[in-house]
């Protein structure tokens, strides 16, 4: 990342009221590495601002580039939510113009395909000119109740645990410093294994201590914490009016003590008192699975459906390139080339 162009896209995010934390340049500078850079395409007009970080990433350094390919480039969101943000009075003027020149700029970068994990929101999203495919459902928690109200919007089984962890003298410490990392990352690690979790969950410490680095404010640990020693911890990223629960772990020896389920209630109170209009509690690896059975229990009203966007920018490049991919390739991964 270029610092100059850093500063501007930072001034752009932070003239932003939701202020995303997916867009901002030091979420997206996380997920750089040796074949991808954070890079920013940023509109501003009479309709209003778009804001669209991506990662850009260098085709040619794969396996699966033949050599005859010399230049050739694609473009994705990182984990969690992203897409062409935008803000103003006319959304459809504003993708008028914005994506032609967007098409301008892929074509001298030679970009030959486009991944969007696709916010939550539509209306903080530009209309996209790709194709739109759901996923798995997400769980949102709405904070636009009274606490009473909230409690009781729960599942049973939610209020019956909330009410054993604290029999059980559970406490929680939410921590805007990440003073308790070594914790939190003692259980992060420890669910990885129990769930057999894919690798590309399994983030070194320095990408969490990154994210306290370039995210400060923007960040939250919760921890639930019995005789003195975290057995449940999480980590939430901050937005303007979301907060999101991003990855943490829980201790399998405290189970019974309901660790999780206070933790995620206390978490929904602070968020709520901090002026949040949402937590978004995400989905389960599969659909309705245990993971996402579990964070419905929070909020069995708040399911909203997750789209990724996808397109081919580069066709005879995207063909040329897919005919290189393994034997063994998915056959409905997109891009192709890749699966």
């Amino acid at each position: 990342m270029v610092p100059d162009d850093v500063e501007r896209w930072l001034e752009r995010w932070r003239d932003w009221p939701q202020r995303e934390v997916f867009a901002h340049p030091g979420y997206l500078k996380l997920h750089e590495d040796g074949k991808s850079r954070a890079v920013c395409a940023s509109w501003t007009g009479a309709a209003g601002t778009v804001l669209y970080p991506v990662l850009l990433r260098d085709l040619t350094k794969e396996p699966f580039c033949p050599p005859t390919i010399a230049r050739a480039t694609d473009l994705s969101t990182p984990y969690g939510y992203g897409g062409p943000f935008f803000w103003g009075s006319d959304a459809e003027s504003a993708a008028a113009e914005f994506w032609p020149l967007f098409a301008d700029w892929a074509e001298r970068e030679a970009v030959v395909s486009e991944f969007v994990r696709l916010a939550l929101f539509p209306e903080t999203l530009l209309p996209y000119p790709g194709e739109r495919v759901r996923k798995l459902v997400n769980v949102v928690r709405d904070l636009d109740r009274e606490p009473d109200e909230l409690w009781m919007d729960f599942e049973h089984k939610v209020r019956k645990n909330v009410k054993k962890a604290r029999r059980s003298e559970i406490e929680i410490e939410l921590d805007e410093t990440g003073a308790r990392l070594d914790d939190f990352l003692r259980l992060y690690r420890h669910t990885l294994e129990r769930r057999e979790a894919d690798e590309r969950y399994d983030f070194p410490a320095e990408f969490f201590e990154d994210i306290q680095r370039e995210l400060p404010g923007q960040f939250l640990y919760a921890h639930a914490l019995s005789g003195g020693r975290v057995i449940s911890s999480e980590l939430v990223l901050v937005s303007t009016e979301t907060v999101y629960s991003f990855l943490g772990g829980t201790d399998r020896d405290a189970f019974e003590l309901r660790p999780n389920d206070l933790l995620k209630y206390e978490l929904i109170l602070w968020a709520r008192e901090a002026g949040k209009r949402r937590l978004v509690l995400g989905g389960g690896y599969r659909e309705d699975d245990g993971i996402f059975r579990y964070k419905r229990s929070f909020a069995p009203h708040g399911l909203t459906p997750f789209f990724v966007g996808q397109r081919v920018l580069a066709p005879k490049l995207y063909c040329e390139l897919t005919e290189h991919r393994r034997d063994d390739a998915a056959p409905d991964y997109f891009p192709a080339y890749r699966g």
